[in-house]
């Protein structure tokens, strides 16, 4: 299993320490450091800039929103990212939410599946630099009854193919992600419950591709945090999952919400979505069960750390993408020493 390292989105005046956490994970050995986009700064341009000031680790889009670029745009920017890092780019996409992609885009949130399997389509085709034409429900290229002709890009990615990752949590989501992608982008990945909420789906979109999840890289998000207190180390995280769980999206379009139900927390789910979405957010935060937290984050001394990268290891995760707690520079760059660390207790370091 691998470790990777995820910067989260730019800004909040941590531009200077974000940076040298992806130096120093550089430095340690990680596999990869993902950058997010939202509705702030974008994810090109932080990973060109991580880029030109790292040496071995890859940079990737955790993730590209689809509703923010062309497909073909989306093409453009990987191979010259790929052509600029000396083929160290991984491309993530996702379909964002509703609330960004109607409110801040301007496109509409609507069947995000087909939508997604065409935006790769096209993705794909024009990187493999043949003449770019497509014909279905979402795009037309060239324009019909137009000017527009059949064009090719012009740049060569160092690769023959630049690994495509998704970022997905529903069962639907997931099975059109093993059949169309290298990769998934996860989060709220829990070992105990990834078979039923992620592998099987995962495994049945390979299997309809003809292919098994060998060679495909499960790469879940998981927050981590070092030290003696586990309780008090998962209560920085209550905040967190109680945003995602009750105030991310709509009552009725939460994809995180739905994932928790799914993980058996039904009731719990519900009574933290009532109080986010009432503004009672202290109070949604301290509905979130300790085991949700516990169980999809890794918490406590360097060896319990150890046995829990274990767990993820044996629950199919390939690679391991961690988020330091806090804001502090040194205690990120000790938890990146640490997850170094954690992973070669657990005898999984390559």
């Amino acid at each position: 299993m691998r470790l990777g390292i995820n910067l989260g989105y730019w800004g909040a005046g941590m531009d200077a320490d974000n940076l040298a956490v992806a130096q120093e994970a550089d430095r340690l050995g990680y596999s990869v450091c993902w950058a997010a986009e939202a509705y702030g700064s974008d994810g090109p341009t932080v990973l060109s800039w991580v880029a030109a000031q790292t040496e071995n680790i890859d940079v990737g889009s955790a993730i590209f929103q689809i509703p923010a670029r062309t497909p073909a745009m989306t093409a453009m920017t990987a191979a010259t990212l790929d052509s600029l890092s000396g083929g160290r780019f991984r491309l993530g996409l996702g379909v964002s939410g509703p609330q960004v992609s109607e409110g801040w885009y301007g496109v509409k949130f609507d069947k995000p599946l087909g939508r997604t399997r065409e935006y790769v389509e096209i993705v794909r085709k024009a990187m493999s630099r043949q003449r770019l034409t497509h014909e279905g429900e979402h795009w037309t290229l060239p324009l019909p009854d137009g000017p527009g002709k059949p064009i090719k890009l012009t740049v060569h990615p160092v690769r023959e193919e630049v690994p495509l990752y998704i970022a997905a949590i529903g069962p639907k989501n997931l099975q059109q992600t093993g059949e169309i992608a290298d990769g998934a982008l996860l989060i709220f990945y829990s070992p105990e419950h990834a078979e039923e909420t992620t592998l099987q789906h995962l495994r049945a979109g390979r299997e309809k591709a003809g292919k098994t999840l060998d060679g495909f890289d499960v790469c879940p998000t998981v927050p981590l945090s070092v030290g003696d207190d586990v309780t008090a180390l998962a209560d920085q995280f209550r905040p967190y999952t109680a945003l995602y769980v009750g105030g991310m999206g709509s009552r009725k379009q939460n994809f995180y919400n739905k994932l928790a139900q799914r993980m058996g927390y039904e009731k719990a789910a519900a009574e933290i979505q009532d109080k986010y979405l009432a503004g009672d957010k202290e109070g949604a935060a301290a509905a979130v069960p300790h085991e949700l937290i516990d169980s999809t984050t890794l918490l406590g001394p360097v060896e319990r750390i150890a046995d829990r990268m274990q767990a993820y290891a044996d629950a199919g995760v390939t690679t391991l993408t961690l988020a330091p707690a806090g804001f502090a520079l040194e205690d990120r760059l000790a938890s990146l020493r640490a997850g170094t660390e954690a992973l070669e207790r657990a005898g999984l370091a390559s």
